[in-house]
Protein backbone atom coordinates (compact mmCIF):
# COMPACT_ATOMS: atom_id res chain seq x y z
CA UNK A 1 0.00 0.00 0.00
CA UNK A 2 1.06 3.45 -1.02
CA UNK A 3 1.30 5.87 1.52
CA UNK A 4 -0.24 9.59 0.87
CA UNK A 5 2.25 12.01 1.34
CA UNK A 6 1.37 15.92 1.76
CA UNK A 7 2.99 19.32 0.67
CA UNK A 8 2.06 22.03 1.99
CA UNK A 9 2.74 25.48 3.41
CA UNK A 10 1.28 28.03 5.00
CA UNK A 11 2.47 31.31 6.45
CA UNK A 12 1.41 34.71 7.66
CA UNK A 13 3.78 37.84 6.65
CA UNK A 14 4.27 41.37 4.91
CA UNK A 15 4.69 41.45 0.82
CA UNK A 16 8.21 42.46 0.44
CA UNK A 17 7.80 44.23 -3.08
CA UNK A 18 5.31 45.10 -5.42
CA UNK A 19 4.33 41.86 -7.36
CA UNK A 20 5.11 41.53 -11.02
CA UNK A 21 2.46 40.26 -12.99
CA UNK A 22 2.47 38.39 -16.44
CA UNK A 23 0.00 37.87 -18.55
CA UNK A 24 -0.10 34.08 -20.87
CA UNK A 25 -3.05 34.14 -22.91
CA UNK A 26 -5.69 34.74 -20.64
CA UNK A 27 -4.03 33.70 -17.51
CA UNK A 28 -2.58 35.98 -15.31
CA UNK A 29 -0.06 35.22 -12.41
CA UNK A 30 1.83 37.57 -10.24
CA UNK A 31 5.41 36.74 -8.57
CA UNK A 32 5.93 38.42 -5.28
CA UNK A 33 8.42 38.15 -1.97
CA UNK A 34 6.88 37.77 1.20
CA UNK A 35 9.09 37.49 4.67
CA UNK A 36 8.28 36.24 7.76
CA UNK A 37 9.38 36.86 11.14
CA UNK A 38 10.25 35.00 14.49
CA UNK A 39 11.79 36.09 17.71
CA UNK A 40 14.15 34.08 19.84
CA UNK A 41 16.33 33.93 23.21
CA UNK A 42 19.69 32.86 22.86
CA UNK A 43 21.65 30.98 25.72
CA UNK A 44 22.57 33.89 27.79
CA UNK A 45 19.17 35.52 27.44
CA UNK A 46 19.44 38.16 24.61
CA UNK A 47 16.33 38.55 21.91
CA UNK A 48 16.96 37.80 17.74
CA UNK A 49 15.22 38.47 15.44
CA UNK A 50 15.48 36.21 12.57
CA UNK A 51 13.83 37.02 8.82
CA UNK A 52 13.22 34.03 6.27
CA UNK A 53 12.06 35.52 2.38
CA UNK A 54 9.96 33.09 0.41
CA UNK A 55 9.54 33.41 -3.34
CA UNK A 56 5.57 33.34 -3.79
CA UNK A 57 3.82 33.10 -7.31
CA UNK A 58 0.49 32.97 -7.88
CA UNK A 59 -2.35 32.76 -10.58
CA UNK A 60 -5.38 35.01 -10.76
CA UNK A 61 -8.24 32.56 -9.80
CA UNK A 62 -11.44 32.26 -7.36
CA UNK A 63 -9.77 32.40 -4.63
CA UNK A 64 -7.52 35.28 -4.94
CA UNK A 65 -7.73 38.98 -4.78
CA UNK A 66 -7.53 41.54 -7.97
CA UNK A 67 -3.82 41.46 -7.79
CA UNK A 68 -3.82 45.18 -7.95
CA UNK A 69 -4.28 44.93 -3.53
CA UNK A 70 -1.14 42.88 -3.48
CA UNK A 71 1.77 45.64 -2.97
CA UNK A 72 4.99 46.06 -0.55
CA UNK A 73 4.46 45.91 2.98
CA UNK A 74 0.46 44.49 3.32
CA UNK A 75 -0.02 41.57 5.54
CA UNK A 76 -1.06 38.61 3.69
CA UNK A 77 -1.98 34.99 4.69
CA UNK A 78 -1.00 32.59 2.43
CA UNK A 79 -0.96 29.00 1.59
CA UNK A 80 -0.10 26.34 -1.24
CA UNK A 81 2.28 23.66 -2.13
CA UNK A 82 6.38 24.12 -2.10
CA UNK A 83 8.17 23.88 -5.63
CA UNK A 84 11.57 23.26 -6.65
CA UNK A 85 13.38 24.42 -9.55
CA UNK A 86 16.69 23.46 -11.03
CA UNK A 87 18.02 25.27 -13.95
CA UNK A 88 21.31 26.24 -16.07
CA UNK A 89 22.54 29.36 -15.23
CA UNK A 90 24.69 31.91 -17.42
CA UNK A 91 28.10 30.22 -16.09
CA UNK A 92 27.13 27.00 -17.03
CA UNK A 93 26.25 25.56 -13.04
CA UNK A 94 23.10 24.23 -11.84
CA UNK A 95 20.87 26.77 -10.21
CA UNK A 96 18.30 26.02 -7.76
CA UNK A 97 15.23 27.73 -6.32
CA UNK A 98 12.04 27.21 -4.19
CA UNK A 99 8.87 29.29 -3.91
CA UNK A 100 5.10 28.71 -2.70
CA UNK A 101 2.74 27.83 -5.21
CA UNK A 102 0.32 29.72 -3.51
CA UNK A 103 -3.56 28.22 -3.79
CA UNK A 104 -4.87 30.79 -1.58
CA UNK A 105 -4.02 34.44 -0.69
CA UNK A 106 -5.72 36.64 1.71
CA UNK A 107 -5.37 40.34 2.80
CA UNK A 108 -5.07 40.50 6.45
CA UNK A 109 -4.48 44.30 6.43
CA UNK A 110 -4.03 46.30 3.28
CA UNK A 111 -1.68 49.22 5.37
CA UNK A 112 1.89 49.06 5.10
CA UNK A 113 3.77 47.89 7.96
CA UNK A 114 4.81 51.41 8.87
CA UNK A 115 1.53 51.75 10.51
CA UNK A 116 1.31 48.43 12.98
CA UNK A 117 3.48 47.35 15.64
CA UNK A 118 5.39 44.67 15.54
CA UNK A 119 3.28 41.59 15.00
CA UNK A 120 0.66 43.17 12.89
CA UNK A 121 -1.03 44.47 15.52
CA UNK A 122 -2.83 48.62 14.64
CA UNK A 123 -0.71 51.29 16.88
Amino acid sequence: MERMTINRVEILGRVGADPRITTTGTSRSARFPVATNEQFRDRSGGLHEETTWHNIALWQGKSTPDFNSIRKGVLVHIYGRIRNSKFTGMDGEDKYFSEINAQHLEICNDQPERDYAPGGYAR
